[in-house]
């Protein structure tokens, strides 16, 4: 195999991660969604603990916390993903096809 077919394995193998982390992102935004909504409901609840009528369950708050650090390294590791594949590409020695231009 030469380094043209190492390189394009390679970003197979990339573009292959940065879908993997893509559905994790989504994964995250519908946790954060939910967190939004249970916030939003926030003041309801608080006022029902207060009189007694719902108990506090932290674990909403804490699945929020980690749903959002999940997200931020995520997306973090899918730009330093996109941006290997990217100088893979670049160290590829393609070649115009055509004369270049582009017709609208």
């Amino acid at each position: 195999m030469d380094d043209r077919d190492d390189l394009r394995e390679q970003i197979l193998h990339i573009e292959a991660h940065i879908e993997e982390l893509t559905d994790i992102i989504e994964g995250c935004r519908k946790i954060i969604l939910f967190s939004k909504v249970a916030i939003a409901a926030g003041g309801i609840l608080i006022l029902a603990t207060i009189i007694g009528a719902v108990v506090f369950d932290p674990t909403v708050l804490i699945g929020a916390i980690a749903a959002t650090s999940t997200l931020k390294q995520t997306m973090t590791d899918m730009k330093a993903a996109e941006a290997h594949r990217t100088e893979l590409i670049g160290k590829m020695d393609l070649r115009v096809v055509g004369d270049g231009k582009v017709e609208s």
